[in-house]
């Protein structure tokens, strides 16, 4: 008998499926909290630095932060708080742009937006999991708008708002808004760039090198559709640019191996211009479940 996906943990279901179980917080919320279920540890947190306050314990957090002489008193579980940890402000940056909203499958394959969105919803609320602030900047070739970075449950739901909200239009650039994120953070923090990268490779890989520089982890999440990886189908077919409205026309079989080529070296071209950086550059292909872009994230979170 087939599992229904009610009753299976929303990070590991595939995004088609997800799309049509609710709307985009409580989704979040799903595959946060699956995720979080399916740990056998949280991230480390908290390990340094010193001691500031307690919070009440929530699922996901290390035990061995557990303070258990409260809990002997109050039979109440509560955490270690340090000061390194609750100022650890991090902005999710979004790209909004038309190349965005676009489905190699549109009848079953969410758009590369739809899972950009979910995908920064679920890493916003991993962060404010960790007592992290968050902040939201979606961005085509400059910020719409700017959420600050804060904590509390008030501003998560505000963040979660703002970030099911947006739409796609413009044509995308990453440059700008990164250098105004490094402004933003008064001390070294995280800022995660979540987009499908098709933009300028070198002024924004300059960019991310700069946040890089000036002591903040940054992680670059490349969006790729699975139609952008392999070009489908046969015969004379028209491709058409979202933003610009060029058009051109190709035989598909003629080009494919050389498209396949361009593909790989573009990939390789964003690794080699990221990593050496200490950049984490963070393939995610829009058909595959949550739960390793998510490990990565904690991954990285875990080395400040």
């Amino acid at each position: 008998m087939a599992t229904s996906p009610l009753s299976r943990r929303g990070d590991l279901l595939d995004p088609e499926v997800l799309a049509a179980l609710g709307p985009l917080d409580l989704l979040a919320r799903r595959v946060v909290s699956g995720f979080l279920l399916g740990m056998h540890r949280s991230a480390r947190h908290g390990l340094s630095g010193e001691f500031a306050e307690l919070r009440p314990y929530r699922p996901g957090d290390d035990l061995r932060q557990v303070d258990w002489r409260m809990v002997g008193r109050s039979d109440r579980f509560f955490v270690k708080q340090f000061d390194e940890d609750t100022h650890l402000g991090a902005y999710l940056l979004l790209d909004v742009s038309a190349s965005m909203e676009w489905s190699s499958r549109p009848d079953d394959l969410p758009t590369k937006l739809w899972y950009g969105r979910l995908l920064t919803a679920a890493f916003g609320l991993l962060l404010f999991r960790q007592g992290d602030r968050v902040g939201f900047g979606p961005f085509d070739e400059e910020v719409r708008e700017w959420l600050p970075a804060r904590g509390g449950g008030r501003h998560e739901s505000r963040f979660l708002r703002r970030v099911a909200e947006v739409e796609a239009g413009g044509r995308s650039g990453a440059s700008l808004p990164l250098r105004e994120s490094a402004l933003r953070l008064r001390r070294a923090g995280m800022v995660i760039l979540v987009s499908d990268l098709l933009m300028d490779p070198g002024e924004t890989a300059s960019a991310l090198r700069y946040l890089a520089h000036r002591g903040h982890q940054v992680i670059a999440v490349h969006l790729l559709d699975p139609g952008e990886r392999e070009l489908e189908g046969s015969g004379l077919r028209r491709f058409r640019d979202p933003e610009t409205g060029d058009e051109v026309r190709v035989e598909v079989r003629a080009v494919r191996e050389a498209y396949r080529r361009s593909v790989t070296e573009a990939v390789e071209e964003w690794r080699r211009a990221l990593v050496p950086s200490g950049i984490d550059y963070l393939q995610v292909d829009t058909s595959e479940p949550f739960a390793p872009a998510l490990r990565a994230l904690l991954r990285s979170r875990s080395r400040r």
